[in-house]
């Protein structure tokens, strides 16, 4: 046989540290970022740093690679060294009540107007109710009111004086005051007037008609008299806060003078508080028919003066990262939670809100600074990635509700005003996303300019195993670990090799290593050990493997059982080994399965049947392979002639759809077994994909595949005969457990590289392929030679009969 087994030294490649002189961690200097994502980090420099619209960023690459933590990190030692954002509170629009207004300050300024405006309404809420009580408001009120009161008086006393003069009294009934005939003071009854001459009762009717009309006047001149008295009073009142609440304003105005939007709206504030002198007269504010928001039983003693609050949505100084810009990131980015939301109570059975009740959103925590947001949590939530884009594009947070996209009704609510938008938005998904949200989302090239691409490996090169040992280091004191000693990274750097699945690289996924070294901590501590060894890394490698085991050994048990039907001895015809790979949850094993194949003459439905296809349990690389399958038939065997062939290939035992092309390179084995009529040996197992040139390919999943074989030949017994074969492009993943490379060792279990069927060919049914020679034949009694036997009988059997009379050579016999 010209293919070898692999000798041990190429099962597994140890790591070896000694050149580096350290002893432990501790020994080692921490690394300050990721090992090996500088293309990463340097987008991130990039597209944190260009002020130009549309440059943010989309973080992509494999879920575990620290892509969070790394650009926390970044971002926030960035953001220190930028200025802390403004302040923006909302506070009430006097003009229109349900549009409130934002105003912008200088960071940490907005606290100082609350609490000014506070103390100026805490000021007035002393001084204005102690100026209403006073001796000069009470004399001057009083004279007001006692003017208005005379003047109604004397106009009921001359009218009263005339009546009297007339013989008519002005009388006081509960209904109102009427006129009546009078003798010596008294009213007279009406059979006594009806007694008096005519021409007396109709003067006294004339005479009461004229006193009529001037009491109608006087009365129809009652509220025009008591407007003007409210008005003389509200004059005086506001004589009396113009000048309280300006002395009580002039200093919070002086303060903020310099802002002119926030200036402008203390003057309305100034004005209103004129307006509403009532609100201080201890009255709660009803007196002007204004109601507060909460109920009664509500305790709010500031509710009367809600109008005045200001409510803060943004403190630059108390930023998210304790300083400087912020860096928020929205965990759960809801609609409200993304551009802020306005709340409601309820009261008496109706949902209210003001301006005091709008909440701010991560856009409002994150302006000035860095939101970092989950892609795909951001692409669940309804509405909010086109309410994202829409913020982007126009540069500002304008509110919106989902209520507002699903009822069919249109109600008047609070419209805040639009806050202008300053941000960097961070998005953080995988590759699949960033690459399809590319190709569907015509906008998101446009607002999502730098993606920062997260590597999956590095070199393993000696350099780079010092580093992969300080970033270990740098873990052990964040986590405040054990001490590694050099033992335990070297197994740590193989099982990042283990996890790359290439001995010539370095997994970058953090996550599974970090796990990997808590739980070595643990062991380490569990057995009062100083450090961690390689000893302790093994064991929580096999612990990590025996929590999720359950799965692989009732597979193994099937097989073992012959419930699931795979030999591991012996030989058979167009059967052979297969092997695939099982992914469920955090568990990835091997498992061998059986594939066979049937051949027969092929006629006009020559072609050949993959049954998993045909049952739809195939996916489409499976189908790939099995075309491939075709091509190479076809120019491999019976070059002048079309192929006559039916054949049947199946996995099997299989209940579960089937996908790849790992396996092509076994049913092209077990097809050529079935056309040599040559059995295949049972003892090894065949795993690799081939092209239409006969090129056995490399495939993913190689070490769980022959540690799948392997666990069902250990269980069964090892003979010396039993092995796998691998694509020959597969040696330089391999990084197999240590039971395995001991069992390669001792030569009871052999690893098989191939780089063509024929080599192939050759181990599985001990005779060689065969080439086809210059009289175009392949030699007698090789693999090749009986295969195209085969199926030059099927094509001569697929071949119509010749005429009756025709010769030999294709003419005709003339008589």
């Amino acid at each position: 046989m010209s293919v070898q087994p692999l000798p041990s030294d190429l099962l597994y490649t140890v790591c070896d540290l000694s050149e580096h002189g350290f002893e432990t961690t501790q020994d080692l200097e921490e690394v300050p970022g990721l090992v090996g994502q500088e293309r990463a980090l340097d987008a991130i420099r990039f597209g944190t740093r260009i002020k130009r619209q549309g440059y943010n960023l989309f973080v992509l690459g494999p879920s575990g690679a620290g892509k969070h933590t790394a650009v926390m990190s970044y971002l926030t030692a960035e953001a220190k060294n930028q200025k802390a954002p403004s302040d923006w509170v909302y506070v009430n629009n006097f003009n229109i009540a349900h549009k409130p207004l934002a105003l912008e300050l200088p960071s940490g300024r907005a606290q100082k107007l609350k609490e000014a405006l506070r103390s100026a309404l805490d000021d007035l809420k002393l001084s204005i109710p102690a100026i209403l009580e006073s001796e000069e408001y009470k004399t001057r009120r009083q004279a007001v009111e006692g003017e208005y009161a005379n003047r109604q008086q004397k106009a009921f006393e001359t009218l009263n004086k005339r009546a009297e003069d007339a013989g008519i009294a002005l009388v006081r009934t509960p209904s109102g005051l009427i006129l009546a005939p009078a003798e010596n003071g008294e009213v007279i009854k009406p059979e006594d007037f009806n007694a008096k001459p005519k021409e007396e009762r109709a003067r006294i009717e004339r005479v009461i008609a004229e006193l009529q009309k001037e009491l109608g006047n006087i009365i129809e001149h009652i509220p025009s008299w008591e407007k003007e008295k409210h008005e003389r009073i509200s004059e005086l009142n506001r004589a009396i806060a113009v000048s309280a609440v300006g002395r009580a304003m002039r200093a919070i105005k002086s303060e903020f003078a310099h802002m002119k939007k926030v200036a402008a709206w203390l003057e309305e504030v100034e004005e209103d508080l004129i307006a509403h002198i009532n609100l201080f007269a201890g009255n709660d504010g009803r007196e002007d028919g204004r109601e507060p928001l909460f109920g009664a039983g509500e305790e709010d003693d500031r509710a009367p003066m809600r109008r005045y609050e200001i409510n803060i949505i943004v403190d630059g100084t108390h930023s998210e990262n304790g300083g400087g810009a912020p860096v928020v990131f929205a965990d759960h980015p809801t609609l409200g939670n993304v551009l802020g939301r306005v709340e409601h109570v309820s009261q008496m059975g109706a949902l209210l809100t003001d301006f005091t009740l709008i909440k701010p959103g991560a856009l409002h925590r994150a302006n000035g600074g860095y939101l970092i947001i989950d892609a795909i949590k951001l692409l669940r939530e309804p509405f909010v990635w086109d309410a994202l884009k829409r913020a982007l594009r126009s540069r500002q947070i304008v509110m919106e509700s989902a209520s507002e996209y699903l009822s069919l009704v249109s109600t008047v609510s609070l419209e805040p005003e639009p806050i202008p938008l300053d941000l960097k938005i961070v998005l953080m998904g995988d590759r699949q996303l960033y690459y399809m949200l590319c190709a569907y989302d015509s906008d998101f090239a446009e607002l999502f300019k730098v993606p920062a691409d997260f590597d999956d490996v590095i070199d393993r090169e000696p350099e780079n195993d010092l580093l992969f040992a300080r970033f270990a280091a740098t873990i052990a004191a964040r986590e405040k670990l054990l001490p590694f000693d050099k033992s335990a990274i070297a197994r740590l750097i193989e099982r990042a090799s283990r996890l790359a699945e290439d001995t010539e690289k370095i997994s970058l996924l953090i996550a599974p290593i970090a796990d990997l070294m808590r739980e070595a901590d643990f062991l380490a501590s569990e057995a009062d050990a100083k450090q961690v060894t390689a000893a302790h890394v093994d064991e929580a490698v096999e612990a990590q493997i025996s929590r999720t085991d359950r799965l692989r050994e009732r597979s193994h048990e099937a097989i073992a059982r012959d419930i699931l039907m795979v030999d591991t001895e012996g030989e058979a015809v167009g059967q052979v080994n297969g092997l695939s790979v099982l992914q469920l949850g955090q568990s990835s094993f091997g498992r061998p399965g059986r594939i066979t194949a049937r051949v027969r003459t092929g006629g006009q439905s020559a072609r050949i049947i993959d049954i998993e296809r045909e049952v739809d349990l195939g996916g489409p690389l499976h189908s790939k392979g099995m075309l491939i399958l075709s091509g190479y038939l076809a120019g491999t065997f019976l070059p002048r002639e079309p192929l006559s062939l039916s054949a049947s290939l199946v996995f099997e035992q299989s209940y579960g759809g089937v996908d790849g092309d790992s396996a092509s390179s076994a049913e092209l084995y077990a097809l050529l077994s079935a056309l040599a009529d040559l059995p295949i040996k049972q003892s090894l197992a065949v795993t690799g994909s081939v092209n239409q040139m006969g090129e056995v390919q490399a495939i993913g999943g190689v070490n769980e595949k022959i540690e799948g074989f392997f666990d069902i030949c250990a269980r069964r017994g090892l003979t010396g005969d039993q092995g796998v074969l691998i694509p020959a492009a597969n040696v330089k993943h391999l990084m197999l457990r240590q039971d395995v490379v001991d069992a390669a060792e001792r030569g009871m279990f052999a690893i098989y590289p191939v780089a063509r069927i024929e080599e192939g060919v050759e181990l599985l049914m001990d005779l060689p392929a065969g080439k086809r020679e210059r009289n175009g034949e392949f030699p007698p009694n090789s693999v090749f030679a009986r295969v195209e036997a085969a199926l030059t009988r099927f094509a001569a059997a697929a071949r119509p009969p010749m005429p009756r009379g025709a010769a030999k050579d294709g003419g005709f016999r003339v008589s």
